[in-house]
């Protein structure tokens, strides 16, 4: 006979002080996986390493969001040369107004890591065995293997191996990912590019944005708390040029994407919707003229992104 699994009446599951709910405050959740997303060039590796060296320092990420429980940090950054990494870095301990070399802040020098490599892998498991870091950041996750990220069957072992991780060793992973192009016209969380996976596996997620006047935008997604108003950013430089993300408080940000178009109109109502949806609602829902919506799901269609059945569309899914 199986033995029965564990429970636990709700009302003696164990209380989080608030003290303990947060990494850093307002942003990344403490002992939390998530995604700082964002199209090229918005700035999505500076916040990971402004979230670096706040933990590591114990100064507030951004001069704003203050560090519960500060401590080692390990980083990966598959993109960068390792002088462009430590200048970055120096830029944003200058703004924090701390000195880089006091900083428990541990890089990567591998000239590659594989996540979907069982020898990397364990690689990296006992690095972070060896540290016992506060946050690890993986910076891009499109570096760090060779699967299909459209295909959530390979996508869903990567992600849970961090999951596992951080479950194991009480580590906050943070993996620095891409968005689809023209990600701005439509929901931060829609826009990462790939399985959906990536959206959901997120316990705090980082979305990194311009608007058509080049401006930065960071929008917040909490899974267990409130989340708060999007925040105007702006890099700028520093003593010697150094660069630092810093928050824009005499600007009010856009939340709403801009000049949307039909096709990402569609695929955004489709994406919320739990059932197929017919013609007329869809159109209703779109606001958009009959014949430029049959256009637009004609060609939806045809690029496998919408699928059809007898009761409506549906967003097409990648296969499991």
């Amino acid at each position: 006979m199986s033995e029965p699994l564990p429970v636990r009446l709700a009302a003696d599951l164990a209380v989080l002080a608030e003290q303990h709910r947060w990494l850093i405050q307002d942003l990344w959740a403490a002992q939390a996986v998530g995604v700082v997303g964002g199209e090229p060039k918005c700035c999505k590796s500076f916040l990971a390493l402004d979230m670096a060296v706040a933990v590591a320092s114990g100064k507030p990420c951004l001069r704003r969001f203050p560090v519960a429980e500060p401590g080692p940090v390990l980083l990966y950054a598959a993109e960068d040369a390792l002088h462009v990494v430590r200048r970055r870095l120096e830029g944003i301990a200058a703004a924090a107004g701390v000195a880089l070399a006091g900083l428990p802040v541990h890089v990567i020098t591998a000239r590659s890591l594989r996540l979907d490599d069982e020898a990397d892998r364990a690689r990296l498991q006992a690095t972070v065995d060896a540290l016992r870091p506060k946050l690890l950041i993986l910076d891009p996750f499109v570096r760090l293997h060779r699967i299909d990220e459209n295909a959530s069957g390979e996508v869903a072992p990567l992600l849970g191996y961090l999951r596992n991780l951080q479950r194991r060793v009480h580590v906050a992973v943070c993996i620095v990912h891409h968005a689809k192009k023209g990600a701005g016209r439509i929901r931060a969380g829609q826009a990462l590019r790939g399985s959906s996976e990536f959206h959901a596996w997120g316990d705090s997620n980082l979305y990194m944005r311009r608007t058509p006047d080049q401006h930065l935008v960071l929008s917040v997604e909490q899974r267990a708390a409130a989340s708060i108003p999007a925040l105007s950013l702006e890099l700028r430089a520093g003593d010697g040029d150094r660069l630092a993300l810093d928050v824009v408080l005499d600007r009010a940000p856009s939340t709403e994407p801009a000049d949307l178009r039909p096709a990402d109109r569609v695929e955004e109502i489709l994406a919320a919707a739990t059932q197929p949806i017919s013609l007329s609602d869809l159109r209703a829902a779109c606001h958009i003229r009959t014949a430029s919506l049959c256009q637009t799901l004609n060609d939806l269609l045809r690029d496998g992104r919408v699928r059809k059945n007898p009761n409506g569309y549906t967003l097409a899914r990648p296969p499991l």
